[in-house]
């Protein structure tokens, strides 16, 4: 097998059989000439098959070690096409410190549908294993986790739920597969939110799902055809394009990132400092052998006692953006008690650890000097 660069930059991408190209051309199509109905060459309609959709495809299953894979309109609607893989009384035990979206969608959209949903504390698998029940169907996973980093043990955890015949589901988009293959650790389903690391330069929305198994891989391939939630061939290009520049740009994401924890580690203003790359982070170990390196998010907690104040931190930014989302290559902040995690109540976010002194950074690639000059006139020198 080719090593992750070369993958990274020639997965997907054939040049064109009519030009030449490079580049797998645009294919700015809704429908495809037919010789006769049903004789065609492989692509009838966009919603089903579109061929820079298809070569987008293959590379993201190629980079995931995946035998198949399927990109959405935005992250939210591949969420919501594994979600529909389940029936009335089927529960979900997921983790318990995740994206407020995924538990807004599964309390607010799927609850009241009948599926079940448990959040519990997935970094103990002991745990995970006490609380299945006969009605168990998924598990829902997030390493490193939104946005306290938590890394769970996804080889635990899935040999667990492989015993039991539960689908096991990792959302591995603060990782990217550059840091990280769930489905070689057991996963059945690894999700992206694509607008992330793999898009990498704040311009596009999209989500995708990754995996082996022909079965899951072939009810997911009628959903997407069945709903249509599909992303244009426009996106799916600067995806291809962005992702030939991933191994470098998460290079320097854990770059950046290590040196940034470090920095805020020794800060006098600066309390908890959430990043696995740190010794002191209580994953540490397994972070250092589950991934190949600690990517490009940090989290900390301003120390009121020492007179900061996250929001007023946040307003002092003039490098870095006071922003959602995250993964480019620009550095973003965010406040996660009013943003990613607003739909959680104070007491859910409490007991999640997530406290009105958090600051979530997206590292980016600028010049780490600069990126640390920034947080340091903002906290105040």
């Amino acid at each position: 097998m080719k090593k992750f660069a070369t993958r990274a930059i020639h997965a997907g991408s054939e040049p064109d059989p009519t030009t030449g190209a490079v580049m797998p051309p645009i294919y700015q199509t809704s429908t495809y000439a037919q010789k006769s109905p049903g004789n065609h060459k492989g692509y009838e309609y966009s919603r089903m098959r579109n061929p820079t959709r298809h070569a987008l495809q293959t590379a993201l299953a190629d980079l995931e070690n995946g035998k198949w894979a399927y990109c959405y309109a935005s992250g939210m609607a591949a969420i919501d096409a594994v979600l529909k893989l389940l029936r009335p009384g089927d529960e979900v035990l997921a983790s318990l410190d995740l994206y407020g979206g995924t538990f807004r969608m599964m309390k607010l959209i799927f609850e009241p549908y009948g599926i079940i949903f448990k959040f519990i504390d997935l970094k103990t698998p002991g745990l995970f294993e006490k609380s299945i029940t006969p009605a168990t169907r998924m598990v829902w996973m997030e390493s490193p986790s939104n946005p306290l980093l938590r890394i769970t043990d996804i080889a635990a955890v899935t040999q667990i739920a492989g015993k039991k015949g539960i689908i096991s589901v990792v959302d591995s988009t603060f990782a990217s597969p550059y840091l990280c293959n769930p489905l070689d650790l057991g996963a059945d389903i690894v999700m992206h939110s694509v607008t992330k690391y793999l898009g990498g330069h704040s311009d596009v929305i999209m989500g995708a799902l990754i995996g082996k198994d022909e079965n899951l891989g072939r009810q997911l391939e009628f959903q997407q055809k069945a709903t249509g939630a599909v992303p244009g061939p426009q996106d799916c290009f600067l995806v291809l394009r962005g992702l030939k520049t991933l191994h470098l740009r998460m290079r320097r994401h854990c770059e950046n990132a290590m040196a940034v924890a470090e920095w805020l580690s020794g800060h006098k203003k600066v309390g908890t400092v959430y990043y696995p790359g740190l010794p002191t982070h209580p994953e540490h170990e397994l972070a250092g052998k589950q991934m190949r390196g600690f990517g490009g998010m940090v989290s900390f907690d301003v120390r009121k006692e020492a007179g900061a104040d996250a929001i007023g931190t946040m307003e002092k930014l003039q490098l870095i953006t006071v922003g959602e989302s995250l993964g480019g290559v620009e550095s973003l902040c965010a406040y996660p008690p009013k943003m990613s995690h607003a739909t959680f109540s104070p007491e859910e976010r409490e007991n999640m650890g997530i406290r009105n002194t958090l600051i979530r950074l997206s590292i980016g690639v600028e010049d780490v000097d600069d990126i640390i000059t920034d947080l340091d006139q903002a906290l105040g020198g």
